[in-house]
């Protein structure tokens, strides 16, 4: 199934997992993430990095759900990119607030959205035994694995929907996946080796299992004074 989005197509390939997905719960996924941009070009600021989730989207709607139900109400997973202006973040969090502006510019989700019976054999621990990898003009930046996350999609959920109501296509992401994160990148280990990301940069974000979403990095539009 095909979505055009902003002049790109966005392939959602819908797989019936145990009963959960129906035709009218299928449309309204579809219908949620309809706004959704899986490739494309991206600002960039002064300090700009990215942190690489895997996500799970709600299929079935909830509030103050049990973590023993939350896996219940997943309509499947994907692949997300929560790209950070880090300059804009610093500022902002100096006084305690943000990070606001700084998480204001882009978060790219795709190619696939995967049910979850289709990796119930990779299980483990609190995730899935699958790599996750991203580079940055053909160079690896980071190599993790999923099933390393602390805190799992059952706990993320019923935590989020606590005295609120998560709705049908809203997307939860696991946190950044082991060294998935730029600005941790440049700061433990090397900022030469690991730069902030630049105008014409080519970016590949990839999950086994989940698929591959590329970006190109484009230069900001001015900012208008206050």
């Amino acid at each position: 199934m095909a979505r055009e989005i902003d002049g790109a197509v966005a392939v959602i390939t819908m797989h019936r997992p145990h009963n959960l997905l129906d035709p009218a719960l299928t449309q309204a996924l579809l219908d949620a993430l309809a706004w959704v941009p899986t490739t494309g070009s991206h600002a960039v600021i002064l300090r700009s990095g990215l942190r690489h989730f895997s996500a799970a989207v709600i299929g079935r709607p909830g509030a103050d759900i049990p973590v023993d139900e939350a896996e219940g109400h997943i309509a499947g997973y994907t692949i997300l990119c929560d790209w950070s202006a880090r300059d804009l973040q610093e500022e902002e969090m100096a006084q305690g607030l943000g990070p606001a502006k700084g998480k204001d510019s882009a978060t790219t989700l795709g190619p696939w959205l995967v049910t979850p019976d289709e990796l119930a054999d990779r299980r483990t621990g609190k995730g899935f035994d699958l790599t996750a990898t991203t580079s940055v003009n053909g160079e690896l930046y980071s190599s993790g694995n999923w099933s390393t996350i602390y805190w799992s999609f059952a706990q993320a959920i019923s935590y989020a929907s606590r005295g609120t109501r998560l709705r049908t296509g809203d997307v939860i992401g696991s946190g950044t996946i082991g060294t998935g994160c730029i600005l941790e990148l440049s700061r433990v280990h090397d900022a030469a080796k690991y730069p902030w990301l630049k105008a014409g940069d080519q970016v590949r974000i990839s999950v086994d299992g989940l698929g591959a979403i590329e970006s190109t990095i484009q230069p900001p539009v001015p900012v208008l004074p206050l």
